[in-house]
């Protein structure tokens, strides 16, 4: 592909010329019908310096489901590259090019002065809004007049408890919070920084009268956690008599310091065909109609309605010259569940994905849905999102902008009810108990996970990926967490070394083994892996400002510089990782 600077594009894979001013939302014609897998998923398994290394990414996404989600076989994924036909050669180009004369060209404080200009609102009016209610022909997907998906409506001005709050005063019914970010990709370190907010329905924001009720809220919000994390949880003091609900079962109404997760089957009359008795329930208003079985309550699943927002940011370095989120958004993405669908319909979707792919292997994926709407990911949800345009404004995604979202929402095991964060939040007894905004704290000095096994998370990523993202293109990382170790005493390495400085062609039996003292850091403060360098950041900055002045993002939306080197540009038909042992 060859960038020229003032904008057009001349692809050599489709052979069509596009000005970059120019995208027609409206198109639904794809250049990439697999668009829902992403570019991590060519990553090389294998060491091309060495076969004796193995690098598994895989394991982020691709484990053992948990029900509800009946994403069956998934951790089957990591054995192999299980494309269909269309799929084989890796469409996401952008990986392949070298952008260093792009990249050099834009001065430190060119992108510092344009990852600190805010795209999302102007004046205390939100940018999108505003255009959304004087719709642009070239927006309106079924030329109707009106934008028929999400308008903004988010401030992010939040209160002492994470909710937001518009120029009124009113709460928007947005809650921020704090939680581990995902592994590899959506570390600020491999490009971007984000976060995430929640919106339960009105009736979950209300008391039985129907009033907003702030306390009422923060008890669904957190109900509504332990149905997701399947796990009981540690709440402040809360009079049960209040709400009429036994949070912590144990038979009486008291006073309750945590919500016990204990569920029971609900009863179910054939004759009315409603459920009750439940054994756990929301309060306030939702408990009414919880009850009438308009909302209805289920481990592993969120109550019809609920909202998530995710804005993708750059990079930015603050006053004191700390990595920190940027006020320039990359994205705007959105999510809503429309539907509650019960287990049996769950299952059913994921024995039919199952069959569809046993008995078509090369069939592609098909979403319903467009640009307004978002894409329907046929399990209750509908995403749709904005992006930057050529001058660093928000517009719609396009449909194929879109689905490149659906393979992460939809049939992986690593997800909840379609999401990523809300089981990964911080709970009581960490800063605000987890419910405040990524611009408030950032990740100074938080403990990494701990599993199950006893080991922390981000160490055991790092372990098994050999890397600290997917491409294995960080080299700071690199750095900081590895040194080269060797599989064979020292006498035999020096006649090795000896051996190599004759013939470089030898492979030296060698490994990467983690700096036992920058693991124990880590421990102690994720921050230390999670945040690049100032010089890292301002490069990769100006590595996805390249990509928005081309809008080529159909072709991959990943910040690099050189060619991404650790990919495969063609697989073959279910082609092994020759990773033997599957993570979980």
């Amino acid at each position: 592909m060859q960038i020229y600077s003032y904008g057009l594009i001349v692809s050599l894979f489709t052979c069509n010329v596009l000005f970059a001013e120019e995208i027609d939302l409206k198109n639904t014609h794809l250049y990439n019908e697999t668009a829902y897998i992403t570019s991590q998923c060519y990553t090389k398994t294998e060491d091309d310096n060495n076969p004796n290394i193995l690098h598994n990414p895989c394991f982020s996404c691709h484990v053992k489901n948990k029900v509800p989600n009946f994403t069956l076989y998934d951790d089957e994924l990591q054995r192999a590259y299980d494309f269909p036909a269309p799929a084989l050669k890796n469409p996401w180009s952008n990986l392949f090019l070298d952008r260093t004369k792009a990249v050099n060209a834009i001065s430190d404080k060119a992108i510092l002065n344009y990852v600190r200009e805010d795209n999302y609102q102007k004046n205390g009016k939100i940018i999108l809004t505003e255009k959304l209610q004087h719709l642009k022909p070239e927006w309106d997907f079924n030329a109707n007049g009106v934008w028929d998906g999400y308008t903004p409506d988010c401030y992010f001005h939040f209160d002492e408890e994470g909710f937001d709050t518009a120029p009124s005063g009113e709460y928007t019914g947005w809650r921020a919070f704090a939680y581990y970010p995902f592994l590899g990709t959506f570390w600020p370190t491999n490009g971007s920084t984000d976060d995430v907010l929640i919106r339960l329905a009105k009736p979950f924001q209300e008391d039985e009268n129907g009033r907003f009720d702030k306390e009422v809220y923060t008890l669904n919000l957190l109900i509504v956690e332990s149905l997701i994390k399947q796990k009981s949880l540690a709440i402040s003091p809360v009079d049960e008599k209040r709400y009429g609900v036994d949070l912590n079962q144990n038979g009486v109404l008291d006073v309750a310091d945590e919500i016990v997760f204990n569920w029971k089957q609900p009863s179910y009359d054939a004759q009315s065909l409603k459920l009750s008795n439940f054994s756990m329930s929301y309060v306030g208003h939702a408990k009414k109609l919880l009850e009438s079985n308009d909302y209805l309550i289920a481990p592993g699943l969120y109550p019809k309605d609920t909202e998530f927002l995710h804005s993708v940011r750059y990079i930015n370095i603050d006053a004191k010259g700390d990595i920190a989120l940027a006020p320039r958004m990359k994205e705007l993405r959105y999510g809503k569940k429309l539907f509650w669908y019960p287990y049996f319909q769950l299952s059913n979707a994921g024995m039919e994905d199952l069959k569809e792919k046993e008995s078509s292997p090369d069939s592609v994926d098909t979403y319903v849905g467009d640009i307004e709407r978002g894409l329907n990911n046929k399990i209750g949800w509908y995403y749709q999102g904005f992006i930057e345009d050529s001058k660093g404004e928000l517009r719609p995604q396009s449909y194929e902008e879109t689905l490149f979202c659906m393979g992460c929402h939809n049939n992986i095991g690593a997800i909840a009810d379609s999401t990523f964060v809300y089981q990964r939040k911080f709970e009581k007894g960490t800063h605000k108990d987890g419910w405040y905004h990524w611009s408030e704290k950032g990740f100074k000095n938080i403990k990494d996970m701990l599993l199950p096994s006893g080991e922390s998370e981000y160490v055991r990523y790092l372990k098994n990926n050999n890397a600290g993202d997917e491409f294995r293109d960080n080299t700071e990382v690199m750095e900081k967490f590895f040194v080269k170790g060797w599989e064979k005493d020292e006498k035999n390495i020096e006649k090795e070394l000896l051996a190599k400085l004759e013939n470089p062609d030898i492979v030296l039996d060698s490994y990467w083994k983690v700096k036992k003292e920058a693991i124990e850091k880590l421990k102690n403060d994720i921050s230390y892996l999670l945040l690049p360098s100032k010089e890292r950041a301002l490069t990769l900055n100006k590595a996805y400002k390249v990509i928005v002045d081309e809008q080529s993002f159909i072709y991959g939306r990943d910040a690099h510089v050189k060619p991404v080197t650790n990919v495969h540009k063609e697989v073959k038909s279910k082609q092994m990782t020759h990773l033997e042992k599957i993570e979980q």
